[in-house]
C-alpha cells in the first residue's frame, strides 16, 4: 500500500512539473522572439514564429517591428498576460507582453499563442505573430 501511495505521487509529480514547465516553455519563447527583434534580426523572428513566413502580412509586420524597435542590450520581461497559461488543453489567445532594454522606454505588445496538447501527453507552445507598439495602457 505504501509503494502504491509512493507510485501514485511520482506520477502526479511529474505530470505537474510538465505541465508547468510549459508557462516557462512560453515565456522563454518570448523572450527569444523579443531579443531577436531588438537586434533586429528578421531571420530569427520568422523562426521563432510558426507558419509566419508563409503569411506576407505576417511577414510585413515582423521587418516592421525588426526596424523600429530595433534596441542594443538584454531585454527585461516587465509583465506577461497570457489567456492561454495554465491550460490543461490546447488553446489559441493573444499574450500581452510589457518589455523593456535598461535605460530605454518599456514597449508592449501584443504575440498571437497556441496551445496545443494536453496535460497528460504535454503541451506544447507556438507563437503565430507579434504586433507592433501598442501603449503602455492598453489592452491587446
Amino acid at each position: 500500500m505504501i509503494l502504491a501511495a509512493v507510485l501514485l505521487f511520482l506520477a502526479i509529480s511529474g505530470l505537474l512539473a510538465r505541465f508547468l514547465s510549459t508557462e516557462n516553455a512560453e515565456r522563454n519563447d518570448l523572450v527569444a522572439l523579443l531579443q531577436a527583434q531588438a537586434r533586429g534580426d528578421v531571420p530569427a523572428m520568422l523562426k521563432q514564429l510558426s507558419g509566419c513566413r508563409e503569411r506576407p502580412k505576417c511577414t510585413a509586420a515582423v521587418q516592421a517591428n525588426a526596424t523600429k524597435l530595433r534596441r542594443p542590450g538584454q531585454v527585461k520581461i516587465l509583465t506577461l498576460t497570457s489567456p492561454t497559461a495554465y491550460t490543461l488543453t490546447g488553446k489559441t489567445g493573444t499574450t500581452r507582453v510589457a518589455w523593456t532594454v535598461i535605460g530605454r522606454l518599456p514597449v508592449v505588445q501584443c504575440v498571437g499563442v497556441k496551445r496545443i496538447g494536453n496535460a497528460l501527453t504535454g503541451v506544447a507552445v507556438k507563437l503565430q505573430t507579434i504586433g507592433p507598439q501598442i501603449p503602455g495602457e492598453a489592452d491587446c
